[in-house]
Formats: structure tokens, sequence, C-alpha cells
């Protein structure tokens, strides 16, 4: 693009969706201090373009094939520090957002939220800063300002990232196989992941926690959407 500032930032667009990073990347493109470095429309894609690339900013959405945005995070995090990563997704960021600022992440924006929040998002995020809504920011600032004693975790919200991975997979009717095999996983270690998920929501039974993790995903539609 003409005008393009020698300074520009780059950007890493990682999305499945082919039209969403056509849209991101039209979007990015206009401004003259923004630049796409690249795409990838997978996480194991993602880290190899970032080692390439060497982005300075990463736009990361929550459900990718394979792996998920949440593990992509951590690895990035992990592997190239340097990488601010934002994420933009449709889910609903009551859901995710503090789950992605504890793996890594710098940002969240919902996709709906539109071009003028995405761009104050990204400068923020460059700038150092932590990019989430108002809404996020207070509930984030009400958690850390109670007492250890206080913020035990409790039903849903003390799932760790790989159990409500898992969690959600069960609400959508999958089997213990078929979770292993979609997240590469042991069918021993997701069994373990079940125990766990059970005795963390107090349920006695499997066959209770399928019917508790239907009726959760059921009156919570965003979290199994794109």
């Amino acid at each position: 693009m003409k005008g393009k500032s020698k300074t520009a930032k780059q950007v890493l667009i990682v999305d499945d969706h082919p039209m969403m990073r056509e849209g991101l990347a039209q979007l990015i493109d206009r401004e003259k201090d923004l630049a796409v470095a690249g795409e990838a429309d997978s996480a194991a894609r993602a880290v190899e373009q970032t080692a390439h690339l060497k982005p300075d900013l990463v736009i990361v959405d929550i459900t990718l094939p394979g792996r998920s945005g949440l593990d992509l995070i951590r690895d990035l995090h992990a592997v190239h520090p340097a990488a601010l990563v934002l994420v933009v997704s449709m889910h609903e960021e009551s859901l995710y957002a503090e789950r992605v600022l504890r793996a890594g992440g710098r940002g969240y924006v919902m996709k709906q939220a539109g071009g003028k929040k995405l761009m104050e998002a990204i400068r923020q995020v460059l700038g150092g800063q932590i990019y989430v809504s108002a809404d996020t920011s207070a509930r984030i600032l009400e958690t850390f300002s109670r007492k250890s004693s206080e913020t035990t975790s409790t039903g849903v919200q003390s799932l760790s990232n790989r159990e409500f991975e898992i969690f959600q997979l069960i609400g959508q009717g999958e089997n213990t196989r078929d979770i292993a095999k979609k997240l590469n996983l042991s069918v021993k270690t997701v069994e373990v992941h079940r125990l766990n998920i059970k005795g963390k929501l107090k349920l006695g039974t499997a066959s209770e926690l399928i019917h508790f993790a239907v009726r959760w995903m059921q009156s919570n539609p965003a979290a199994s959407g794109h």
C-alpha cells in the first residue's frame, strides 16, 4: 500500500475462515502504521509463520482446527514472547477473556465489535497495554482485589483451560474416544480430565456430567460458535 510507514507494525492473522482473514487484512492494510505480514489457518501454521515472519502482533481466533487458540497462545507466549497476541473471536468475551489473559494473551475483542474497536484494541496492545471491554476489566479488577480466601472459583469457572475444552465437547455430545482423537490426547488422559471435571462440578456420575454439560452448552450457545 502506498504511503505505508517504514516502521509499520507487522501483523500475523490466524483464523480458519478465509473471508474473515481477508476482511481483517483489508482493515489493517488501510492503516499507514500497520501491515499484514502473513496469514495462517491453523495453530501449527501460526507457530511456523511466527518463527519465520517475527510479527509484532498475532491476531488469533479461539476456535482453530487441530489445536485451540488458547493452546496456541500458550505456545507463542513460551516460544515467541516478543510477539503480542490479541484474540478476535465470535466467542462471548465473558467466557474467554480471562482465560486468554492467563494463557499469555494481551487482549480480547469480539468480531462483532467492528473495525473501529479492532483498531483501538490493536494499538492498545501494541502500546504495551491490555485490551478488554469495560465490563470484563471491572470483573477482573474485582477478582484480583479480593482476598485469596474469597477467590476460590466455583462451577465451570473453576475448570482449567483443557478441562473447559473437554467439558464443551462433552456438552456437544462427543464421547471420550472422539474427544481424545479431536484433541490429540490419549483416552486415559481424557478420562482423568473427566474425573477432575466431575469433582470440581460436584457431580457423582458420568451421566450427570453429560446432562449438566449439555444443559450448560444450551444455555451458553456462544460457547459452541466461531
